[in-house]
């Protein structure tokens, strides 16, 4: 609890207000930009206004909206087994197919598809979208670790996660300085590995795991992210006029976000059914059987008599105990396993790299061909 007088930090009101706060503490920023930008940009004649592609637009828009709707609910309502999950992705299915088609045909589309006949940008937008789903999946996953299996409040999770942000922060500024002087792709490998190493130490966390063991691998992880995002963006660019350099920008934007929303909700799913499958594995040792169990299971019993607990209580809070252990060392063993597959699923993305050529130059420099 604050102090009277001292203002709340957003991790603060989250845990005293809820979660949804800081969505809502977001909107009045929102509305001075839209007003700033509404008085401070230039506003564009009737005839550009008219090429507005208002059905690529809308068909856009639908199609993500639905499939960022499959995403969210797909796991809580037990995917296409719900009838709501299975209309929303009809939706998303068909709005993408006639935004795809529209786009090709039409003149002046919202998103100008044509311009992955380039393979370098081709390449970065299936590059980007696995470094979207492999970067959401383990920022979805680390906080999950940290605040069920650590007990850590959302304060202490954000002081854990924040060393990691600002290494990647000051390694992408760093890299932006360098841009042009090396081969892109020799960052981008670089960052590869180093983002699997974070996640290989990653996967040696465990319950029993402070602060200190979390600095080194998250600024691994910040540094590796931040070797790959600019040189990345560069790479997927190289070979477009200034004139498609937003077009690529956006596209490239736009599949690393999806990419994000198919990672959060692969790790939301497999966390799941990795938790089932390792406690069935445990749950099968702890049996009447196992000398081990029941000495484990006699301690704590002993342990609860000792401190007031009713002896026809004991043994069933002590199973209630054990089976609450079990369940910790699942969820840990499953949380190691996709932090494992997801720097595994980075590391075998890698041969894209063999299909994007050297490019020392900045986006754009196909124009001067």
């Amino acid at each position: 609890m604050a102090l009277k007088g001292t203002p709340l930090t957003l991790p603060q009101i989250a845990e005293t207000l809820g979660w949804r706060w800081g969505f809502w503490m977001i909107l009045p920023v929102a509305m001075a930009a839209i007003v700033g930008c509404w008085l401070a940009l230039p506003r564009e004649d009737r005839k550009t206004q008219a090429h507005l592609d208002w059905l690529g637009f809308i068909s856009l828009s639908s199609g993500i909206a639905a499939a960022q709707l499959v995403f969210s609910r797909g796991q809580r309502l037990d995917w296409f087994d719900s009838r709501e999950v299975t209309t929303y992705a009809v939706i998303s299915a068909l709005s993408l197919i006639a935004f795809v088609w529209h786009e090709l045909t039409t003149e002046h589309p919202v998103v100008d598809l044509r311009i992955l006949k380039s393979r370098q940008l081709a390449v970065g937008v299936v590059f980007g979208g696995v470094l979207g789903v492999c970067l959401y999946a383990t920022v979805f996953v680390l906080p999950v670790y940290l605040q069920n299996l650590q007990n850590f409040t959302a304060e202490q999770t954000g002081f854990v996660i924040l060393p990691g942000a600002l290494a990647s922060a000051f390694t992408m500024a760093t890299m932006g300085r360098t841009t042009g002087k090396f081969d892109a792709r020799l960052s981008i490998l670089a960052g590869v590995a180093i983002f699997a190493l974070s996640m290989w130490k990653h996967a040696h966390f465990t319950t029993d795991s402070g602060m200190s063991d979390f600095f080194w691998p998250l600024i691994f992880r910040g540094v590796g992210l931040g070797l790959i995002f600019v040189p990345l963006t560069n790479l997927a660019l190289a070979d477009l006029p200034m004139s498609k350099i937003p077009n690529g920008t956006g596209l490239f934007n736009l599949m690393r976000q999806l990419g994000g929303s198919v990672g959060i909700a692969i790790s939301a799913t497999l966390v799941q059914r990795f938790t089932a499958i390792h406690r069935g594995d445990l749950i099968a040792n702890v049996t009447q059987y196992s000398e081990v169990a029941r000495e484990r299971l006699g301690a704590i019993v002993a342990r609860l008599i000792a401190t007031g607990t009713p002896a026809p209580l004991a043994n069933a809070k002590a199973l209630a105990i054990v089976d609450g252990q079990v369940t910790r060392q699942a969820l840990m063993l499953s949380f190691e396993q996709l932090f494992l597959l997801f720097g595994a699923c980075f590391v075998l993305s890698l041969p894209l790299l063999l299909l994007m050529h050297k490019s020392k130059g900045m986006p754009g420099g196909a124009a001067a061909h």
